[in-house]
């Protein structure tokens, strides 16, 4: 079965059924969400009793509660030189984790991380720093998934070498694994309609297994950017068919795909039309059009 859905909202008050309800609409089986805003700590408790819901929902949907991802907020940076910042970053994720335990959430997406000046090898040992503290104070059953990056600034986690390093030091790897983002592999300079060379290499230096979901867009940039723009799917510079050739590829077929792919306009969700694509596997050249008309 596909496993396809996007990023949905999420409230303190009806929490991860206002997630399922909105992923249920788009026509998805799967989503991701944040637990609170990307952008800053507010946090509400977890209401335990919205979750047992959802997941009954689901199970009477014949739905995988288990392929539900949340994303970790922006403003955690394991890769920061600053003592003060990286700590917080420890301290916060620490949190999250926790947070995903209580939604009894298997995967949490992270970006690994930007140097901010201080070189990709310090970078790189913060992070692994930082996850190792992390994974050894929280002993629970969330994995953190780390995102492949586009290489904007000075993000780390650009290139599957950098991945693999990571990897590769941290103590605990049951709970440690991989989001392959498309938008981002493209501006990064991998040649996403070439996917299968890509995981060809994820699988030789660090192991297929790590891979653990998909964030499915195109790109407004050309390959090697390094801007990380999203465009909607079909719409950018990868490509409809190049996007369906790794949705439906069949090395990935039990992993959640989920789309991040912007809002028509900054207002308009485009999710339920281009779930609607996907699974026809036709591309609609009025899908904007339509969008804008029936929202």
């Amino acid at each position: 079965m596909l496993l396809i859905g996007s990023h949905v909202g999420y409230n303190k008050e009806e929490q991860v059924k206002k997630s399922l309800d909105e992923a249920l609409s788009y026509g998805a089986n799967t989503f991701m969400f944040y637990t609170g805003a990307p952008q800053n700590t507010q946090r509400s408790p977890i209401n335990k009793d919205r979750v047992n819901e959802v997941i009954s929902i689901m199970k009477e949907k014949g739905l995988d509660y288990s392929k539900v991802v949340v994303h970790a907020p922006y403003i955690i940076n394991l890769a920061s030189p600053d003592e003060d910042k990286h700590n917080f970053a420890v301290s916060f994720l620490k949190q999250e984790l926790m947070r995903c335990n209580e939604l009894k959430i298997s995967n949490m997406v992270l970006h690994p991380g930007s140097h901010t000046g201080c070189g990709i090898d310090i970078g790189l040992t913060n992070i692994i720093n930082g996850l190792n503290e992390v994974l050894s104070i929280t002993n629970n059953n969330c994995s953190i998934l780390l995102e492949t990056m586009a290489g904007k600034g000075t993000e780390l986690g650009v290139s599957i070498d950098q991945m693999k390093y990571i990897i590769d030091n941290i103590e605990n790897k049951d709970r440690i694994g991989l989001c392959l983002d498309t938008c981002h592999l493209n501006d990064a300079g991998y040649d996403v309609s070439n996917f299968d060379e890509i995981l060809d290499e994820i699988d030789k230096k660090i192991g297929l297994s790590y891979v653990k979901c998909i964030h499915i867009n195109d790109s407004k940039n050309i390959i090697n950017s390094h801007k990380d723009r999203h465009e909607n799917i079909g719409f950018g510079t990868i490509g409809f068919d190049n996007l369906i050739n790794i949705i439906y590829n069949k090395r990935l077929k039990s992993i959640p795909k989920i789309l991040e792919t912007p809002y028509v306009e900054h207002e308009y969700p485009p999710y339920k039309y281009e779930i609607e694509m996907i699974k026809s596997k036709t591309f609609d050249p009025d899908l904007i059009k339509k969008i804008k008309t029936n929202s």
